[in-house]
């Protein structure tokens, strides 16, 4: 995985992931936009028994699926815990076999097959990896948000 703040984006992928319950039945959605051309796809999916982490985890690997070749891309999420689990955690993880250190011992990381998957996925491709504030009225983050909570409710958009 490269990460570059000096390209412009092939691709947009905004993401977002909701849960009634934590966990409980969740959701995820995303748009993948191509600044170019205009193109837009929407995609969502759920889960009977998840956390939100693991929905807004689902969003990116799922977004990052869909593209067919080494892609720039940003990504775009309200999501802290993915976008430092990306950017900073994931490789100290690597490094110490997928754990992590909570206080002076190390634990096995939470959701570490989803990470795997990110993992794999991230090698394809060049990032940046831009954070805005959940619920603050950015569109495409508030339709990501439309697309999880629907999913959560059984309401899938492109499967």
């Amino acid at each position: 995985m490269q990460t570059s703040n000096e390209f412009e984006p092939e691709v947009i992928l905004f993401t977002d992931g909701a849960c009634s319950g934590n966990p409980g039945p969740g959701g995820w959605g995303l748009i993948l936009r191509h600044p170019k051309t205009g193109k837009e796809v929407e995609r969502s999916g759920s889960e009977v028994m998840t956390t939100n982490n693991r929905m807004e985890m689902m969003a990116v690997i799922e977004g990052l699926k869909l593209l067919t070749r080494p892609t720039c891309v940003e990504l775009v999420s309200d999501s802290k815990y993915v976008l430092q689990g990306l950017s900073e955690w994931m490789p100290k993880w690597k490094r110490n076999g997928w754990m992590r250190k909570e206080g002076r011992a190390l634990k096995p990381v939470k959701n570490v097959e989803l990470w795997k998957q990110l993992d794999e996925l991230l090698q394809k491709h060049t990032f940046r990896f831009t954070h805005i504030n959940g619920h603050s009225g950015h569109p495409e983050n508030e339709r990501c948000d439309v697309l999880a909570v629907e999913a959560s409710h059984g309401k899938v958009v492109g499967r």
